[in-house]
C-alpha cells in the first residue's frame, strides 16, 4: 500500500537481547523500552493516540497474556489499543492504517517474546497445517533446512556461501550493543543437515517498540523523521507441499506494492533467521551488490521471536535518522519457510 497522509517513524528503542530473562517479567522488561522511546520524542502516554502491540500467547503459555503488559503502557485514562497475534512489524502495520484514517496522529506500536522458558523450535511446530503437517512434529529448524537443502539442489547457495552470510552478519553485530551474539562466532556442527549452529539464529529474550507520527509534527519530534513511502505484507499457501521453497513471491509482490523497485535502496533489513533464507531474499527483493544488508547483525544475532520483524523496520528507520541511510527496505516474517512477509520502504527527507 502507498500512504494517502505522510507518516513516519520518529523513536525506536530495543532491549539488550538476552539468552535468558528469568528475573524480568514481560511487563519489566518492556517499561524501559517504552519510557525510552516516549523519553526520546518528549511525548507523554496521555499525547499517544493509538496504541498497538504484537506477542504470542504460545510463548507465554497462557490466555490473553498481552493484557499483562498493558501495566507497562497504563490503562487509564482509558486508551484506544489493539493488539495483533503476530510479530510487532504487523502491529506497526496496522497503527500506521490508523494514522492514514486520520483516526489518529500519534501511535505507539510495541512488541516482546521470551522464547527462554521453553522450546521454541516445539512451540512453533503449532503454527503449520493441523491436520497433515503438525501431527508430524517438524521443528522450524528442520523445514528451514528442508529449505536450505532445496535452494543448494537448485544451484542458488552452498555451505560456503551460507557460511560467508553467517559470518557477515555476526561481524556487523559486534558494533549493535543490543545483539545477542556479536563478532566470530563458529559455525558449530550440523544442527539438520546442511544448517550448521552458526546457520541458524539464537535463542532469546527482548523487546522493542516505535512511535509513529502523522504529518508536520513528525519534523517537530525527530530531527530526520524516517518517512514510511510504502508497506504492504502478502501471505503463501499454508501448505508446504504447494510451494516453491526456492523462491519467495509474496515478498516479490509485497516489495512491488510498496514500490522497492521504483528506485535503488542503500540499506536492507532483512528478518532472515536463517542463512538460507538471506539468500532466498535478496534474490527476491533483487538487492544489488552495494546493498547494505543487516548492518545491524539482523537475526542471525538476535531473533527474540515476535519481536525481530519489527526490530528490522526500527534499525531501518533508526540509520534514517542518524543519516547513514536514505532509503531503506525492512523486511519482516512469520511463519514456517517465509510463509508471510511484509516489507516497507523508509526515506529521510533530501539533504
Amino acid at each position: 500500500m502507498r500512504p494517502t497522509r505522510d507518516v513516519a517513524v520518529v523513536a525506536f528503542g530495543q532491549t539488550d537481547h538476552r539468552r535468558t530473562s528469568d528475573e524480568l517479567s514481560e511487563v519489566e522488561m518492556l517499561m524501559p523500552v517504552l519510557h525510552e522511546v516516549l523519553d526520546r520524542t518528549g511525548l507523554k502516554t496521555s499525547d499517544i493516540d493509538f496504541t498497538c502491540s504484537g506477542s504470542t500467547d504460545y510463548l507465554a503459555g497462557r490466555a490473553f497474556s498481552f493484557t499483562m503488559a498493558l501495566d507497562g503502557v497504563g490503562a487509564w485514562p482509558p486508551i484506544s489499543e489493539s493488539h495483533v497475534e503476530m510479530d510487532g512489524a504487523w502491529a506497526l502495520y496496522e497503527a500506521w492504517t490508523k494514522l492514514l484514517t486520520g483516526d489518529a496522529d500519534t501511535a505507539l506500536v510495541y512488541a516482546y517474546g521470551k522464547s527462554s522458558p521453553g522450546s521454541v523450535r516445539d512451540v512453533l511446530t503449532r503454527q503449520l497445517d493441523p491436520y497433515y503437517v503438525a501431527p508430524l512434529w517438524p521443528d522450524s529448524v528442520a523445514l528451514a533446512a528442508l529449505q536450505a537443502r532445496a535452494l543448494i539442489d537448485a544451484g542458488d547457495t552452498d555451505e560456503p556461501e551460507l557460511a560467508a552470510v553467517a559470518s557477515r552478519s555476526r561481524t556487523s553485530a559486534a558494533a549493535n550493543p543490543h545483539a545477542q551474539l556479536r563478532g566470530s562466532v563458529d559455525r558449530g556442527d550440523y544442527v539438520v543437515r546442511p544448517l550448521r549452529t552458526g546457520d541458524c539464529p539464537p535463542v532469546g529474550d527482548g523487546a522493542a517498540a516505535v512511535i509513529l507520527v502523522a504529518g508536520e509534527r513528525a519534523r517537530e519530534l525527530c530531527e530526520r523523521p524516517a518517512w514510511i513511502r510504502g508497506i504492504d505484507h502478502r501471505i503463501e499457501a499454508h501448505s508446504l507441499g504447494v510451494r516453491d521453497l526456492t523462491d519467495s513471491p509474496s515478498t516479490r509482490l509485497a516489495a512491488e506494492r510498496a514500490g522497492v523497485f521504483e528506485r535503488p535502496v542503500d540499506t536492507a533489513e532483512l528478518h532472515a533467521p536463517f542463512t538460507s533464507q538471506e539468500v532466498l531474499l535478496r534474490k527476491a527483493l533483487r538487492l544489488a551488490d552495494d546493498v547494505d544488508v543487516n548492518p545491524s547483525g539482523g537475526a542471525l544475532a538476535a531473533n527474540p521471536v515476535m519481536v525481530a520483524g519489527l526490530v528490522r523496520i526500527g534499525e531501518a528507520a533508526a540509520r534514517v535518522h542518524r543519516g547513514t541511510s536514505d532509503r531503506a527496505l525492512a523486511h519482516a516474517t512469520s511463519g514456517p519457510c517465509l510463509q508471510q512477509n511484509l516489507v516497507a520502504v523508509l526515506e529521510g527527507d533530501p539533504r
